[in-house]
């Protein structure tokens, strides 16, 4: 019966060491980190071994329930698979342990409210991106793409959509839309 931990964060900009610190003091040995967005479960590769790893009777801990999920279908899921393999969710910050009927209840809440959050947020970052371009300010990423280069390498070199792509470092889809643009197509 061991005890691993998982953190997580965000950005490259953020680090793991208070999370890790809080799991060593809480006594994991093993400890997965990465830094990845959380609003899936997809690319989290620390995650997905850690998951894999897993024995009946293990404990993993997290700091909060945020770190491990964003999505109440996300987290439930995760939980499931715990509870599949018999090993206990806990939390360090939280009162969160899957063993206890109100750890289990309390974990449930927590995942919704952690939804509930983040797609505030969503909801908060759409409603800036409308007003500033009802303002006129927000025009978007620029383009990565020269679509006057593409169409000279298409009529001037006579280059595939494949060696477009290739010498522009783009994808052949990219390619196929930028000519459809320079020839008018929406």
């Amino acid at each position: 019966m061991a005890l691993y931990g998982y953190a997580r964060v965000s950005t490259a900009d953020q680090d793991c060491t208070l999370q890790e610190q809080a799991l060593r003091a809480a006594g994991c040995e093993i400890i997965r980190a990465e830094k990845v967005s959380a609003s899936r479960r997809e690319g989290r590769t620390e995650l997905a071994l850690l998951l894999e790893f897993l024995r009946p009777g293990d404990t993993l801990m997290v700091t909060r329930v945020d770190r491990l999920a964003r999505s109440i279908k996300d987290l439930q899921d995760i939980v499931y698979l715990l509870k599949d393999r018999r090993v206990t969710l806990r939390a360090t910050e939280q009162p969160i342990d899957t063993q206890s009927a109100s750890g289990k209840a309390f974990l449930d809440m927590l995942g919704v409210f952690a939804e509930f959050e983040t797609n505030l947020r969503r909801e908060r970052q759409r409603e800036g991106i409308a007003a500033a371009k009802a303002r006129g300010v927000y025009r978007g990423r620029t383009p990565s793409i020269d679509p006057a280069e593409v169409q000279r390498l298409r009529t001037e070199e006579h280059l595939g959509a494949s060696a477009i792509a290739r010498r522009l470092g783009i994808g052949r889809a990219s390619v196929y839309r930028a000519l459809a643009r320079s020839r008018g197509v929406p």
